[in-house]
């Protein structure tokens, strides 16, 4: 029985990822085992000279030309500097959250252990039960940190350059080619690249860049893109999303700004071709993202900007469709954003990524990225002055009009253009959107024609003024135990419905699902209300087939909303549970009333649940859910009169 069901998993893969998903895999397997993927990445190159310091100094190839940002008001300077602070006595932000002591490159603070650096990457392991999750040990060796020390560098006239470099240097004698746990993960290697090259161009007229430093560094990034060309073929067939695009504009990007390595003409073109065969892949034709993760998709947004703007200054352009897809992208993510807090519904897995974080607002807030998107693309400003403005700034992107007093407008705001009110649906991904004054409905509906990542169809969130009020509960660490992994990326930690302890697809290893999502439907009507309706096919460990339909109505207007479930075709014997994550001031605020079909008033348990904004953070919260052995659940969700 167990080979049977083992079988008929791989035939599902085979089916659901395609022959060449399966077929590298298989011959990824086959090299790893025998040693020859460890061949192919030698760990003692020889040692080869390109330029000297001054000649790529004088070198034709633009960068960003760092914009002066205006100042920071008081409450953000005073973080920046504890930041900084912190970091000369050793203790790091991990994922914009949690703070650890970091003593060298090779330790995981959350676990105290130690990689050993003299084993080929090949020979390391993703995950480990011993280790820990190995996003603790990359997360510093992104070298994301160097941001806070040019940018506290710049506010308040300071040349932390000895330190910056000292760090770099640091990194490369611990971290030999090829080995230890840094050279595992090609686009850790590629975010790495791009932020030394940010470095050493801010700092490219310090004394501290000497000659022989200058040359130690520019010799690591050359083999580290050796290796991300090497390694290339393992994003974009096995991976496929964040990854290769990453590494695929890395590659670009060092062939344009590093122009004296023999490769480099190759990694322009290749790069250049390859990155905007990923975007016209991942990024759907109405701007939806292949991962369903909006975190992953501001990632998305960052490196757009980066490849726009740097392709830009040195004179080259995009394939239409990269701009268009931003584009795309942009009007998705700005319609899914809260107008108050800048924040997007916490939905989608969520690793902490920010690759470049370049102003003091909240890990949250997707203003700074999606003000410099809008600006590199030439669009009107989506935002009034504001903080958030920093980010663009630093890419070149336009002088900041923001006063250094908190709410002091010193010029005239830019045109902004705010997203208006009513219906949006953005039917390639499965999400729909309703503005209504100052509420935000969002629904996610849509089946799979590439890797699902959380079973989470028909998921409610709403905001209003700015308070997330029903929301995801996110998805806490990815090398975790089995109870917080099924948590977190299943049905029970979404405001939908489940069936019995069935999640709506079957959970397999890791980040695979069984038994896809394939048939869904959904969209708007409008009447004397606002009407969602959606449907999807599901729940196959149930047995049978099971069709989950919800209708949301709202009244234009005003803060209520009446969510109806229905089950069709549900094995008689399982209940139908339906699940809420209420917001921090839910309860206060709002009444929730659920009856099933004999209009009988059904009395919610609450039960633990847990919320996770940030990588690696949990809290315990309530959770509601109304049960039935019915298959009709209808929900009253209203602001409570006088409150």
């Amino acid at each position: 029985m167990k080979s049977a069901m083992a079988l008929g998993n791989y035939l599902q893969l085979a089916q659901n990822m395609g022959l060449r998903y399966v077929s590298f895999r298989a011959w990824r397997a086959v090299q790893t085992r025998t040693g020859l993927l460890k061949k192919r990445f030698p760990t003692h190159p020889p040692r080869q000279t390109f330029i000297s310091r001054d000649a790529w100094k004088n070198q034709e190839s633009r960068f960003f030309s760092f914009s002066p940002p205006a100042a920071l008001p008081l409450a953000e300077s005073d973080a920046l500097q504890n930041r900084v602070r912190a970091l000369h006595q050793g203790t790091l932000t991990f994922f914009s959250a949690q703070v650890y002591e970091v003593t060298d490159w090779l330790t995981n603070p959350a676990t105290g252990y130690r990689y050993d650096a003299s084993k080929h990457w090949t020979e390391i392991p993703d995950f480990s039960a011993k280790a820990g999750d190995i996003k603790y040990v990359w997360e510093k060796s992104r070298f994301a940190f160097l941001y806070d020390l040019i940018r506290y560098d710049f506010h308040f006239q300071k040349d932390q350059s000895e330190r910056v470099f000292e760090e770099i240097e640091s990194w490369i004698a611990e971290n030999p080619v090829n080995q230890g746990p840094n050279w595992r993960c090609s686009q850790e290697i590629s975010l790495r690249t791009l932020n030394w090259t940010f470095a050493l161009h801010y700092y490219k007229n310090s004394s501290a860049l000497t000659e022989t430093r200058f040359a130690r560094i520019v010799q690591s990034l050359y083999r580290q893109m050796q290796h991300v060309e090497e390694n290339i073929q393992f994003s974009r067939r096995a991976v496929r999303n964040n990854h290769a695009l990453t590494e695929t504009l890395t590659l670009y990007l060092v062939g344009l700004l590093y122009p004296f390595f023999p490769e480099s003409v190759r990694w322009k073109t290749k790069g250049k071709c390859w990155f905007e065969q990923e975007v016209a892949y991942q990024i759907y034709e109405d701007g939806t993202f292949l991962q369903f993760s909006m975190n992953y998709h501001r990632v998305v947004v960052q490196l757009l900007t980066w490849g726009i703007q740097l392709a830009h200054l040195n004179g080259e352009q995009w394939t239409m469709v990269v701009y268009e897809r931003a584009r795309k992208s942009l009007q998705f993510l700005l319609t899914c954003q809260d107008a108050t807090t800048g924040w997007l519904p916490n939905y989608g897995t969520n690793d902490g990524a920010l690759f470049f974080p370049l102003t003091e607002c909240h890990f949250r807030d997707y203003r700074p990225q999606l003000y410099a998107l809008a600006q590199v693309l030439g669009q009107a400003s989506p935002y009034p002055p504001g903080i958030w403005q920093e980010e663009a700034d630093w890419l070149g992107l336009g002088r900041s009009e923001y006063s250094s007093e908190p709410g002091l407008v010193v010029t005239k705001a830019p045109v902004t253009e705010d997203v208006p009110d009513g219906t949006y649906a953005f039917d390639k991904g499965g999400y729909y959107v309703l503005r209504d004054g100052g509420t935000l409905t969002f629904l996610r509906c849509g089946h799979y024609t590439d890797r699902p990542f959380q079973a989470d169809n028909l998921h409610l969130d709403i905001w209003e003024n700015g308070e997330n009020i029903l929301r995801d509960a996110g998805s806490y660490l990815y090398n975790t135990d089995e109870q917080w992994t099924r948590y977190f990326a299943g049905t029970s930690s979404h405001n939908t419905v489940m069936l019995g302890t069935f999640d709506q697809m079957r959970r397999g290893p890791r980040f695979i699902w069984f038994d896809w999502i394939k048939e869904s439907r959904a969209g708007w009507f409008q009447s004397n209300a606002y009407i969602f309706e959606g449907e999807f096919t599901g729940f196959y460990q149930s047995g049978q087939p099971v069709t989950h339909r919800r209708r949301v109505t709202k009244q234009a207007g005003k803060n209520r909303w009446l969510v109806e479930d229905w089950l069709h075709h549900a094995p008689a014997e399982v209940p139908m549970h339906q699940i809420w994550h209420p917001g921090a001031t839910f309860l206060d605020n709002y009444s929730i009333k659920s009856f099933d079909q004999q209009r009988v008033e059904l009395t919610a348990d609450e039960t633990e649940g847990w919320y996770s904004e940030k990588y690696g953070q949990k809290v315990g919260v309530p959770r509601l859910v109304f049960s039935t052995p019915g298959r009709y659940l209808k929900t009253e969700i209203s602001l409570i009169a006088n409150r």
